[in-house]
């Protein structure tokens, strides 16, 4: 098997978390997480996924702290997929890729699944990016300052 370029000590963040994620079914996989999976067999039923491609991915997710293995909840000798802190912190990533797949993948009216506030049960606001002063920042209004334009990595 051909070994992937590894990431991990990558400049880039984006690059880094890549490294972490892997491809798209791990997203999936933490997707499904979010729904309320846990179990091996309950996204191996969702995904459809060889159980060998599964396997890989949870274990690859586990290493990287995205979940931790946990005692089945049930009290039964089963282990169950946990959501980490950095797990969790995925969950804008997963909104955002929604939101996107919602504008640019479905016709108008087409049907397709929902967000929305467990509160309210009213759909969720678009996600935006806004600067410091709170205004709205586009594309055209960032820009990546590498490392070493700063100096040793840290903040300017």
């Amino acid at each position: 098997m051909v070994k992937r370029t590894t990431f991990a000590d990558a400049e880039c963040p984006v690059a880094r978390s890549m490294d972490a994620i892997g491809d798209g079914w791990s997203l999936l996989i933490v997707r499904d997480a979010f729904d309320g999976l846990r179990r091996f067999g309950e996204f191996q039923r969702s995904l459809g996924m060889a159980r060998n491609i599964l396997s890989a991915r949870l274990r690859a997710l586990v290493e990287h702290g995205i979940f931790e293995l946990v005692p089945a909840s049930d009290g039964s000798a089963y282990q169950e997929y946990l959501l980490t802190q950095k797990g969790r912190g995925l969950f804008p990533l997963i909104i955002g890729l929604r939101q996107w797949g919602e504008a640019f993948f479905f016709e108008a009216g087409e049907a397709h699944s929902r967000m929305v506030d467990r509160e309210q049960g009213q759909p969720i606001r678009p996600l935006e990016l806004r600067s410091q002063d709170g205004r709205l920042l586009g594309p055209e209004d960032c820009r990546r300052i590498a490392a070493s334009e700063r100096g040793h990595g840290g903040m300017p």
